[in-house]
C-alpha cells in the first residue's frame, strides 16, 4: 500500500480503533503486553520501514537531554547549537525536530544518524513495550502514522470482533 493509500485508509479506519481502544482499555495488563507484543514480532517480520519511514517523514520524536548531547557530539557542535539549529520546545514543553521530514533522513529513508538516534525513535512505534496500558492513546494516534500499528489494531478488532 502506497504511503497516500495508507493515510486515507488510516483516517476512514480511526473512528473503529478508537471504539476498540475502549476495549483494550479493559484487558488486564500482562495480557495486553503479551498481545502487543506478539502482534508486533509478527508484524515486524513482514514489514520493512525502509520502504515507509513515515514516521520519519511526518511526525518528530521527543529529543531527550541525552539525545541530544550524543547528537552535538556527532556534529562536532555544542548541545545548544544543536538545539538552536534543528528542535524547539512543543505545546507540552517537550524538545522535538523544526520541521519535518527529519533532517537527518537520507533519500532512500535510511538515516544518517541511525546508530545515534534519539530514544524515541529506537523504541518507535512502541508496541513491544510493557506497560501498553499507559500508552494506548498514542498507540492510536500511531494508526495514522505507521502502517504497523494500523494494521496491528486492524488485527485486534477482528479478535474482539468474534
Amino acid at each position: 500500500m502506497d504511503i497516500e493509500s495508507f493515510n486515507k485508509f488510516a483516517k476512514t479506519e480511526y473512528s473503529a480503533n478508537k471504539k476498540l481502544l475502549q476495549k483494550l482499555k479493559k484487558v488486564k495488563n500482562k495480557v495486553l503486553d503479551e498481545m502487543f507484543e506478539s502482534a508486533h514480532e509478527e508484524k515486524f517480520k513482514k514489514i520493512d520501514c525502509l520502504q515507509c519511514a513515515n514516521c520519519c517523514k511526518t511526525t518528530s520524536p521527543i529529543f531527550l537531554q541525552t539525545d541530544i548531547d550524543r547528537l552535538a557530539r556527532v556534529f562536532r557542535m555544542k548541545s545548544s547549537e544543536f538545539m538552536d539549529t534543528y528542535l524547539h520546545r512543543d505545546e507540552e514543553g517537550d524538545f522535538v525536530l523544526n520541521a519535518s521530514p527529519c533532517p537527518f533522513l537520507n533519500e532512500d529513508n535510511t538515516c544518517l544518524v541511525y546508530e545515534e538516534r534519539p530514544k524515541a525513535c529506537r523504541e518507535y512505534p512502541h508496541t513491544n513495550r510493557k506497560n501498553m496500558h499507559g500508552i494506548l492513546d498514542l498507540s492510536l494516534k500511531n494508526t495514522l502514522v505507521c502502517p504497523a500499528v494500523l494494521e496491528i489494531f486492524q488485527d485486534f478488532g477482528k479478535e474482539f470482533r468474534k
